[in-house]
């Protein structure tokens, strides 16, 4: 998976510090809308091999894999299990406030999954600058 990004500093060991602009769903026209809460840019540190210098547009990469592991952990894993919990309820015969109550610990028990493995997470996302931007 590859974005594009601006390198704000270098840093020791052959990384460096790079801005990533953040899209948004309202198609990023900010001025108009003013909904979003949170900060448009993003910093991280990736790799640089290649010895980009502050102020440079560069493409940056981090293994899909990775990133498509994220997304399953944070939106699609408490969505299976909140309608698990409300397939299970009803299956043993439990009324609809049960049910409710089964769908609503199914996202809990989603979000406490995210947490407990952001937490022991050893290996997190990296990125690596690939190229310059013209």
């Amino acid at each position: 998976m590859t974005q594009d990004a601006v390198v704000y500093r270098c840093l020791p060991g052959g990384m460096a510090e790079v801005v990533v602009s953040r899209g948004t769903a309202c198609g990023s026209n900010c001025a108009s809308c003013e909904a979003c809460v949170f900060q448009s840019e993003l910093k991280t540190p990736a790799r640089n091999p290649i010895g980009a210098r502050p102020g440079q547009r560069v493409v940056i990469e981090s293994k899909s894999s990775r990133v498509y592991g994220a997304i399953f952990l944070v939106y699609i894993l408490p969505i299976i299990l909140a309608v698990l919990g409300y397939f299970i309820s009803w299956r043993l015969g439990a009324g609809e406030g049960l049910c409710i109550l089964a769908t609503f610990a199914g996202i809990v028990l989603g979000g406490v999954i995210v947490v407990l493995s952001q937490r022991r997470n050893k290996n997190p996302i990296t990125f690596e600058i690939i190229s310059l931007r013209q």
